[in-house]
């Protein structure tokens, strides 16, 4: 989405890169790649992610993975003189008991989430980078590195893992499949009573395009050097139970939608 969004707006010398031909986790191979294509942006939308039951089943993944995708590509980054970067974190970052709707200034004020913690706590790590990064260099090597925060999101290309999606994606693939099979009922993890905010891809690629291109005098007036990330948003928000509903609907699907209150929810709210 974000290259197609880079092309929309003039930008046709795009490097990326396929995973099985660059291993992110490898310092070694970030810095050889970073040093034969020698870029003047990166933007950082690679992570480990995955909806509840996957941060819940492989936390040690999900922690360890993210720290070394950012933290590698970040330092090579700056070693190789690239002056501009874009972090892109997620709303997770957030205390679970939370003013609604969330600012940036909200972050480090409270206890996280605990099915997402170890996934939060990296992605709060690579914002911290960025920060780190500019306060010590920006005057020094004129390096200026943004970060992101985008609420949930869908569209094109998105995971419809039986387990491992998020819950757009899960819940269209859950119902989808219960039509075809002809099932009478679809379990659904929680009591459906959170609220989340959604966020189609495409909107998200714009936004970072859009904060990108931004003139850093610009961009100084809203955010300071301890708080530099910036939140991306509708500033609407839906019960998962609603959103099941409407999903089905779509699906016509006719049968019953069922709520597990015995699997977890979540935040309980989480609009930016």
């Amino acid at each position: 989405a974000i290259c197609k969004s880079l092309k929309n707006n003039g930008y046709h010398k795009l490097l990326t890169v396929e995973r099985n031909k660059l291993n992110l986790m490898r310092y070694s191979e970030v810095k050889e790649y970073l040093s034969f294509e020698n870029p003047e942006v990166v933007i950082i939308a690679a992570a480990k992610v995955g909806g509840i039951f996957a941060n819940n089943t492989y936390p040690a993944e999900f922690i360890t993975e993210n720290l070394l995708i950012q933290t590698n590509i970040i330092q090579s980054a700056f070693n190789f003189g690239i002056k501009k970067l874009l972090f892109l974190g997620s709303s997770c970052i957030y205390p679970r008991l939370c003013d609604q709707p969330i600012s940036e200034k909200d972050l480090l004020n409270g206890y996280l989430e605990k099915t997402n913690e170890p996934y939060a706590i990296a992605k709060i790590a690579g914002i911290k980078v960025c920060e780190s990064y500019n306060r010590q260099y920006s005057e020094s090597h004129g390096i200026d590195y943004r970060s992101l925060m985008p609420t949930n999101l869908y569209g094109s290309g998105d995971n419809y893992h039986k387990k491992n999606s998020h819950v757009i994606p899960a819940l269209i693939r859950r119902i989808h499949d219960a039509k075809i099979k002809n099932l009478d009922k679809v379990e659904i993890w929680g009591t459906g009573s959170p609220k989340r905010e959604f966020l189609h891809v495409d909107d998200l690629a714009e936004a970072c395009v859009h904060v990108m291109n931004l003139d850093k005098s610009k961009i100084n007036k809203f955010i300071d050097p301890m708080c530099s990330h910036i939140n991306v948003g509708t500033g609407v928000d839906t019960t998962i139970k609603d959103l099941a509903y409407k999903i089905s609907k779509i699906i016509k699907y006719n049968g019953l939608l069922e709520f597990n209150s015995s699997k977890p929810d979540g935040s309980p709210r989480k609009l930016l």
